[in-house]
């Protein structure tokens, strides 16, 4: 069954949608009270970024306990009530699973640091080292080494991303087996599918072999900031190993048992090469990367990309994206109007990824250094500022305090320049970008039929 193939998916950045419990950050139950306007939309899946419990050192994508909702989004109850009245207005819901690594308060990891000799030694990245000298080169994407010792253990662990994101060890096929379960568990909760995140740093070198260097030149920062040393090495050792395909295979055996689909993120050395590999009938459905998220996208070659990306992947499915809460949104990286770019994404072949807001045609906004949430921006402030300005809270009310989305201080500040950009503004204006979005989705489906 292809009936997913080309459809449109609507990303919602659940600290930023809508606030309803009044602590300055949006929730589960601010998303049901959108349903309409999301419904309203025309679009068939709504991926929903990680609200697990969490730290929220990376704001959800560190997660602390897989199987429950965390208190500042809601509850268990909530996503079920969510997923009702979302299924009842026939929209899928896909949640967005962190596979690779976890918070380091996930009870998995404080027992795995415990000691050396437990049942969850080993479901981590653990190496034997010197405290000043790191088993190897590899990087985190984050900003300095990829490893941190530990003092208990005495040895390393490995972490891409936070020091506090320490990576799972999928060459134990405990912990593989442990992560079908927990994708199990909300398959059988009800949801329709996943987003995967960096599905293809599940697996890592086992020798540990350093990475080679890159030439400057050749640098595409896909993924991460252009200024990151991240990006001067070729990443041929520290992901996207030979181990991650027969993995995808067993977690597809385990989606096709409840209809249910799913779209890896890529961040790789050749990634539309990656998606190729990763998606077919018996691995993920589809995958996205970096390709027109990055700050060097050309708009006038999308089509081509497109056209050679199946042409050269015949059996596989990409899913494209212009704007999401890790990338700058598109409308400030190409010098077109929003309505144009739209009419673009829509017309792409392959599955559509629409971020909130994009629909509104926002712009990057400007976020001061006092108000910078993004580690990855406190990390790199001020060459990169983070991915801050693509998470502002959503404009949904132009005359009301915060427009809308809060009656107390957000998380974010919103942007004042988004006053006349504010859903009821728009919705209002038969010429607005969020009207143009409607009609563009529904040429779309109506072509499609």
């Amino acid at each position: 069954m292809d009936d997913w193939k080309n459809k449109i998916i609507y990303q919602i950045y659940p600290r930023s949608f809508l606030d309803t419990s009044g602590n300055g950050v949006g929730d589960l139950n601010g998303i049901t009270k959108k349903i309409d306007y999301i419904s309203d939309l025309g679009v068939d899946y709504v991926w929903i970024s990680p609200f697990f419990k969490s730290p929220q050192k990376d704001f959800g994508y560190d997660v602390s306990d897989y199987r429950k909702v965390d208190t500042l989004f809601g509850s268990n109850e909530d996503f079920k009530k969510l997923l009702d009245i979302f299924h009842n207005k026939n929209l899928k819901v896909i949640t967005d699973l962190v596979l690779s690594h976890t918070s380091d308060q996930h009870e998995w990891f404080k027992k795995s640091k415990e000691s050396k000799e437990n049942k969850f030694s080993d479901w981590y990245v653990w190496q034997d080292g010197r405290s000043h000298v790191a088993p190897n080169n590899w990087l985190s994407v984050f900003g300095g080494s990829s490893w941190e010792w530990n003092e208990n253990r005495e040895q390393y662990y490995l972490h891409n991303f936070l020091t506090s994101q320490p990576d799972l060890n999928f060459h134990n096929e405990e912990v593989q087996n442990q992560m079908l379960e927990e994708i199990e568990y909300w398959l059988k909760f009800g949801v329709d599918g996943f987003r995967f995140d960096v599905i293809n740093f599940l697996f890592h070198d086992k020798e540990l072999r350093n990475n080679p260097s890159k030439d400057p030149e050749l640098v595409r920062p896909l993924g991460f900031n252009k200024d990151n040393p991240y990006g001067l090495q070729i990443h041929a050792y520290d992901n996207t190993r030979p181990e991650v395909i027969p993995y995808l295979e067993k977690i597809r055996g385990l989606l096709d048992k409840y209809d249910a689909i799913s779209i890896g993120e890529i961040v790789s050395e050749d990634p539309l090469e990656t998606i190729g590999d990763y998606t077919n009938e018996k691995r993920l459905h589809m995958a996205y990367c970096f390709e027109f998220l990055s700050e060097d996208v050309n708009f006038e070659t999308i089509d081509g990309v497109v056209e050679n990306f199946f042409k050269n992947h015949p059996k596989s499915w990409p899913c494209w994206a212009f704007s999401n809460h890790d990338s700058k949104r598109i409308a400030s990286r190409v010098n077109k109007d929003p309505q144009i770019i739209m009419e673009k994404l829509l017309g792409l072949k392959g599955n559509i990824c629409i971020y909130q807001g994009e629909e509104l045609g926002l712009l990057e906004s400007d976020v001061e250094y006092d108000y910078i949430q993004d580690p990855f921006g406190k990390n790199f402030w001020p060459e990169f500022k983070g991915r801050d300005g693509c998470r502002i809270p959503i404009p949904w009310k132009s005359k009301l305090q915060n427009f809308g989305f809060s009656n107390n201080e957000p998380w974010l500040p919103v942007d004042k320049s988004h006053q006349n950009l504010c859903v009821d503004v728009q919705q209002n204006n038969p010429s607005s970008t969020l009207n143009f979005t409607k009609e563009q989705i529904a040429l779309r489906k109506k072509i499609a039929t």
